[in-house]
């Protein structure tokens, strides 16, 4: 009530505002115009904006212009490799003061603790950083991850940042009405709830929206997204490391649309995030297209804050957080200046606040990886095989055929056709499971690349040309208790150790990025051409992103939503994999 009392006292102009923001240009997303005004600031709000208010503080703007903080409206932290104070030191100095965050990439490793985590962690930083409650652990019954979370537990989370129910990545149990889908969106009745329905159209799409979900960043076409704004869905425009939609969605911004268009990054590594930005990026890129400066920004500030229901941002207004972001340029759109909650926190891209203590992380993720398990041998036979096709700068993949390459009985990676030996080594519960298949369109020459960060189960995913190096990669990923590694032959060759989760760094974000390069180098040395070979294998895991995908329980066709096997001519059998229990019925022979 007493800060409410002097917000209001400052915003009649009864007593001076903590700070004012003089000379300079508005960004009125409310209206679409740019008006040249005072900004008085008291406390963490937004008094007023206009002539004639007093400060104890003045700052002249010399002209610059004044924008609401940006928002993500869709990021997974964790895809950053950096804990969330790591990550804000990453993204706030470019202008993103707030994220909605979906942390289902620890909760398929810790559950509950993983998402407290991000909760503790995110606590207090000058990046307002919001929670939906992962819908989706594990993503689906084909493959296996370290936690399962019910509609009670997700209903647990009783906490102010936790805004509503995560992407729902199991599109065909809601479109059938699958109980356990049903009771989790019971639990968030009233609140918000994301979607996730990669190419659902027509009637599919129909009972899709029909079942709660009120959002989709998934889509790759115009088409696709017009389709799902006319029924009733918002639409993120998504430019992550790995999936680059926003060019191609451009055609679907329209004065109909604009209004319930925000834009999302998805998942960004530390490279993209400290060279290119993330959602400022994202402006620019439309502002160079032709779009309107002033309504691009909505798109990143009003748009996403009224979708979310975050009422006290997202404009230049009264009321509102003193969340601003000072740009020279609409052109650039390059922050001079960040304010978070009324405070200088960023200036020249340099974050300005001290590197807080981090909170003591879950338990050292489990790494239950038996070597004499670790075995990638495929049996000969004759015939075709299904094979993995990955798509540049996109998470979607192709399913494709190809009668593979042999030797001594069994099946071989031929670089000459760019067939590769890809594998998933379930790590979690010590099953010895080994999902086994092929993949094209990583590039390896020789040698062998593999991770815990395999989305979103995080078992350990290696792609190589020989069965010795994806065993050294395996090793030497769980010798460092989760990470990513290059290996060839009997050599490691570089290593990122990413103890939390198995999945991020408490290091600081640029000398993760460091870490980063050099396995990045690494893997290029052995041929891949990728921009990020490691974020593109870790989407290859991932059986809710058509059209074929692999787990520890082998192949799977994300369009059928079911196992196939890695034979072309047997579509329902047991996927190809190896179990510790009994590797002679679940070859792929």
């Amino acid at each position: 009530m007493s800060d409410l009392a002097t917000l209001l006292a400052v915003a009649r102009g009864d007593r001076p505002a903590d700070l004012r923001l003089t000379n300079g240009r508005v960004v009125n997303v409310l209206t679409e115009e740019v008006e040249e005004s005072d900004v008085a600031l008291s406390g963490a709000w937004i008094a007023g904006v206009g002539p004639g208010y007093d400060a104890r503080e003045t700052l002249d703007l010399g002209g610059q212009f004044v924008l609401p903080g940006l928002i993500d409206a869709h990021v997974h932290i964790e895809s950053s490799l950096a804990t969330p104070p790591e990550f804000a030191r990453a993204v706030v100095p470019r202008g993103t003061t707030t994220v909605v965050s979906d942390p289902h990439e620890i909760a398929n490793v810790h559950g509950l603790e993983g998402i407290r985590y991000m909760l503790a962690a995110s606590e207090g930083l000058p990046l307002t950083a919001f929670v939906m409650a992962s819908s989706c652990v594990p993503a689906t019954h084909m493959g296996t991850a370290g936690a399962a979370l019910g509609a009670g537990d997700l209903a647990s989370l009783d906490h102010p940042r936790v805004l509503g129910l995560a992407e729902l990545m199991n599109f065909p149990g809601a479109i059938q009405g699958a109980p356990e889908v049903l009771e989790k969106l019971a639990a968030f009745r009233g609140r918000v709830v994301d979607g996730h329905a990669p190419g659902v159209t027509g009637k599919a799409l129909n009972a899709y929206v029909a079942s709660g979900p009120r959002s989709d960043h998934e889509c790759t076409s115009p088409g696709e997204a017009e389709e799902k704004l006319r029924r009733g869905l918002w639409v993120f425009f998504r430019e992550a490391t790995n999936a680059r939609n926003l060019l191609a969605l451009l055609p679907a911004l329209s004065p109909g649309s604009r209004r319930r268009i925000a834009l999302c990054t998805d998942d960004r590594q530390p490279a993209d995030l400290l060279d290119k930005g993330g959602i400022d990026d994202m402006l620019r890129t439309l502002v160079g297209e032709g779009i309107d400066p002033v309504q691009a920004i909505g798109l990143a500030t009003l748009n996403p804050a009224e979708y979310f229901g975050l009422h006290d941002r997202g404009a230049v207004a009264p009321g509102r957080r003193g969340d601003l972001v000072v740009v020279p340029s609409l052109d650039e759109l390059r922050a001079a200046m960040v304010f978070s909650g009324g405070k200088l926190v960023a200036e020249g891209g340099e974050a300005l606040w001290p590197r807080p203590p981090h909170p003591p992380p879950p338990p050292t993720p489990s790494m239950a990886v038996r070597e004499d398990t670790l075995d990638f041998s495929i049996p000969k036979r004759r015939g075709q095989a299904r094979v993995i096709r990955a798509v540049p700068d996109q998470i979607v993949t192709r399913a494709e055929a190809a009668t593979p390459a042999t030797a001594d009985d069994e099946v071989v990676a031929d670089t000459e056709r760019d067939l590769l030996k890809i594998a998933v080594v379930e790590r979690h519960t010590g099953s010895g499971r080994v999902g086994l298949g092929l993949v094209t369109g990583i590039g390896l020459q020789r040698g062998a690349i593999a991770g815990t960060v395999a989305h979103d189960h995080h078992n350990i995913i290696v792609i190589g040309a020989d069965d010795t190096s994806m065993r050294s990669a395996v090793q030497a990923v769980a010798e460092l208790r989760g990470g990513l590694a290059v290996a060839r032959g009997d050599q490691v060759l570089a290593s990122l150790a990413l103890p939390v989760g198995g999945l991020m760094s408490e290091a600081p974000v640029e000398a993760i990025r460091a870490s980063l390069d050099d396995v990045v180098r690494s893997a290029r040395a052995l041929g891949s051409p990728l921009h990020d070979p490691f974020m593109a294998m870790s989407f290859l895991g991932l059986e809710v992103i058509p059209e074929l995908k692999i787990t520890d329980l082998g192949l799977v066709d994300v369009e059928a939503f079911e196992p196939v096997d890695f034979w072309l001519d047997e579509r329902r059998a047991p996927a190809a994999s190896r179990d510790s229990a009994d590797v002679a019925r679940n070859s792929p022979a």
